[in-house]
């Protein structure tokens, strides 16, 4: 018997594993003959495929609702009570770590650590709060999923630069904590975990072309193009926060060049003109607050770095012409009226047949959504990798 015949059967095996498992994720609880039906299997075929999906703990049996006539057939869900997956993300200020089912639903226990100066310390409070959600008793953790900020290089799971994290640098935390937690870990970049969540649990579900871009202490672009993530030769791609917005005069960004997007884009980039009028250094959390209650008027600071997010908007409008350009941004936060003040600046800035043709949301998805759908789109890819 030669090899490709030993080999064919095990394959396509997992390729129906893929199968049943994506018609449930995206249809939600069904009984194994709503499996075979929705996915064009065969009943035994689906029947063999649950039963190695609920052996790896991706499956559970869930409580079928009774039905008038006869014994209600028993319906099938994404593991959620006896499973589930970690999501950590990683910012400037602080990170968070969560816990969620494999249906992407978080709990609602959020773990908080301060981002610390050392990039061992940060990998024992990682650690040591991954732990605390491990040990939920019953339940099976199947992987941790990670958000960072800055350059990743997917080719090695490693952060390359980050301008705004700089302890990550050089350091593979995904491949570290998968050592000291014993389960599967993932990394991604923040923009592209973004990317995941609005794809998944936001506002884009169904969408196979749209970009995101993320605005907060740095500025990123996450594209979605064909149905898949646009990554780039090693992962690097996205990094439309170091154009050069400002040719002469700029403020030195974190990556050693002045002038960047992000210097004069983000909430980093707020608190700096807010810490300038004040005469004061002040955090971006404390810029929010003094904004949010009115006691500092930063109306004109917020009208200025709107108008430089819509050249972000503008410059991913005419280099990609997305139907959809997603914003996630905490500035709408601190005034509503930013978004429209975005779009119209955008539309002046944009070329106007590409701007005719591209709708620009404020995008719902977060961070730690990203982190747990970039951990069960691994698991998921693990069954079997999707075919192009």
């Amino acid at each position: 018997m030669s090899a490709i015949t030993t080999i064919r059967p095990a394959l396509v095996g997992k390729l129906n594993e893929r199968q049943v498992l994506r018609v449930i994720q995206s249809r939600g609880a069904l009984s194994r003959a709503e499996v075979a039906r929705e996915s064009g299997l065969s009943a035994p075929t689906v029947s063999k495929a649950v039963a190695s999906l609920i052996k790896a703990g991706l499956l559970e049996e869930a409580d079928a609702t009774e039905l008038a006539r006869g014994r209600p057939a028993p319906k099938l869900r994404l593991a959620t009570t006896s499973a589930q997956v970690l999501g950590v993300t990683i910012d400037v200020g602080h990170c968070e770590v969560v816990s969620a089912g494999l249906d992407g639903s978080l709990h609602d226990d959020v773990l908080i650590v301060p981002t610390p100066a050392t990039y061992p310390e940060l990998l024992r409070a990682l650690e040591d709060a991954a732990k605390k959600l491990i040990a939920r008793p019953g339940i099976t953790t199947l992987g941790l999923g990670m958000s960072l900020p800055g350059l990743v290089d997917y080719r090695k799971g490693c952060g390359v630069l980050s301008p705004n994290v700089p302890i990550t640098n050089g350091h593979c935390p995904t491949t570290d904590l998968a050592e000291r937690l014993g389960v599967e870990c993932t990394l991604l970049q923040e923009s592209h975990a973004l990317c995941l969540a609005e794809r998944h649990y936001g506002l884009a579900k169904g969408m196979d072309d749209f970009a995101l871009l993320d605005v907060g202490a740095g500025v990123g672009l996450g594209i979605i193009s064909g149905g898949r993530l646009l990554k780039g030769r090693s992962g690097l791609a996205g990094e439309i926060g170091h154009f050069t917005a400002v040719s002469e005069g700029g403020r030195r960004c974190g990556c050693g060049n002045t002038g960047c997007l992000e210097t004069v884009a983000s909430d980093s980039a707020l608190a700096w003109l807010a810490s300038k009028k004040l005469g004061h250094p002040v955090t971006v959390d404390e810029v929010v607050e003094l904004a949010k209650s009115g006691s500092v008027d930063l109306r004109a600071e917020l009208r200025e770095v709107a108008g430089f997010v819509a050249v972000g908007v503008a410059a991913v409008i005419n280099l990609f012409n997305p139907g959809t350009v997603f914003i996630h941004t905490p500035l709408f936060e601190i005034d509503a009226a930013l978004f429209d003040l975005v779009v119209s600046k955008a539309r002046e800035r944009a070329l106007p047949p590409s701007f005719a043709d591209c709708n620009i949301v404020q995008a719902k998805g977060s961070k730690q959504q990203g982190a747990v759908a970039g951990i069960i789109q691994h698991l998921t890819d693990s069954v079997a990798p999707e075919l192009v």
